[in-house]
């Protein structure tokens, strides 16, 4: 096994393989740990940044992020650095860390949501990071000395890394743990490289041109389905069973035949969730604590919180009950006074609660005090009562740079 980066079919100055600014990649970050050097994706909240937990080896315990978007590129330090609690260096299990920024990420860069559902097996993904490029047919290219590249491939999810284990069995010299991680081949057309189809009968034969893997520089880098992170760049491996050997040269080079495993994103949703919320400044905790009017600032990012109280009939108090949010304009503008969010909410088992920050643009410009709203739907575990079907909230923000409006 080894680290990671990107390699794909053709090099790396073609186009398709670029993640360029302005792409809907720029909340991907360039993550440095002390030593080590990795990626990561901007959450929804704006605040914190998930990537893997081995970037931090050697008690390292902040980090550097650095971003590339359409208003340039910008460097925030951490302010506290969360491995999840269950992290195995040994067995590659639960690798995965959430960054919390300093100061509040650029406004032009991206924020993501999780992909919750678990259905990922089968599925197209998109995986984007930084480091060495390469491609299949030579692996990375180890003499690259020019500037950190943000690139992008295509992969599909073909099975879980713990069935590839209980096929395998001492083939493989790591034991990844069932249902928390996802594996994808490096195909180049040819069955004789196609690894999951040659070690355990899954076969298929790749996405031609647009197929890629991950290799160094990409640890801790998202694997998209429909724009959500559903994966996280972990580690590659080169395996061989008998006299089955799909690897194209037979090195851990991230060539064809090779396989990597990325973090299964919907099975840490609890931790990932309940962690950032932890983390949130001055949030309510209660009714009386939640500020309807808020103060938009000067400069900078603060926050306007919701508190979603459920008082509805849900199914079952031990099972998890979500809804679905999105802010809706009212005479502030998205993107102008706020920053516009939309995503699933999930409340787990023994809560009943559960805050929704939104992000507040400071400026000083005068101009009225403007509203904007925050519509809850779906519930799914749950309801909200007989013929209710959207919860609708409204927060205010407050002028604060002067002037008379009539």
């Amino acid at each position: 096994m080894g680290e990671l980066m990107v390699t794909t079919v053709t090099a790396y100055t073609d186009p398709r393989n670029r993640a360029a600014i302005g792409q809907g990649f720029d909340g991907v970050v360039r993550v440095v740990a002390g030593s080590n050097y990795g990626t990561g994706a901007l959450l929804f909240d704006g605040h914190a940044v998930l990537t893997a937990a081995h970037l931090f080896k050697g008690n390292v315990t902040n980090a550097t992020v650095l971003f590339e978007t359409t208003t340039g590129n910008a460097s925030v330090l951490s302010s506290g650095v969360a491995l999840n609690p269950t992290y195995d260096p040994v067995q590659d299990n639960n690798d995965l860390a959430l960054v919390w920024l300093s100061n509040p990420a650029p406004l032009a860069a991206q924020r993501y949501n999780l992909y919750r559902s678990s259905d990922e097996l089968g599925q197209t993904m998109t995986l984007v990071g930084y480091g060495l490029p390469g491609t299949g047919v030579t692996g990375q290219l180890s003499t690259y000395a020019g500037p950190p590249l943000r690139l992008k491939a295509s992969n599909q999810f073909d099975a879980d890394m713990g069935t590839l284990k209980s096929s395998l069995g001492a083939v493989m010299a790591w034991t990844p743990t069932l249902g928390t991680q996802l594996a994808a081949d490096f195909d180049n057309g040819s069955s004789s490289q196609d690894a999951l189809g040659q070690l355990i009968n899954l076969p298929g034969v790749g996405l031609g041109s647009n197929e890629g893997l991950v290799a160094p520089g990409d640890s801790g880098g998202p694997a998209f389905i429909n724009g959500q992170i559903a994966g996280i760049a972990s580690y590659s491996a080169s395996l061989a069973l008998g006299s089955v050997h799909p690897d194209v040269d037979a090195l851990a080079n991230s060539s064809y035949g090779e396989i990597a495993a990325w973090q299964r994103v919907s099975a840490y949703q609890q931790w990932i969730d309940q962690s950032q919320r932890a983390q949130y400044p001055n949030a309510p905790t209660n009714g009386a604590d939640v500020k309807k009017t808020v103060v938009e600032g000067n400069s900078g990012i603060s926050y306007a919180y919701f508190l979603l109280q459920f008082s509805g009939v849900r199914s079952d108090p031990n099972q998890w009950l979500s809804v679905d949010y999105t802010t809706r304009n009212g005479t502030a503008t998205a993107g102008q006074d706020y920053v516009a969010v939309n995503g699933k909410l999930v409340l787990y088992p023994n809560e009943n609660q559960a805050v929704i920050p939104v992000e507040i643009i400071g400026d000083t410009t005068p101009e009225p005090d403007e509203t904007f709203y925050l519509d809850i739907t779906n519930p799914v575990g749950g309801s909200f009562g007989v013929g209710v079907v959207m919860l609708t909230a409204m927060r205010t923000i407050a002028n604060d740079d002067g002037g008379i409006f009539a």
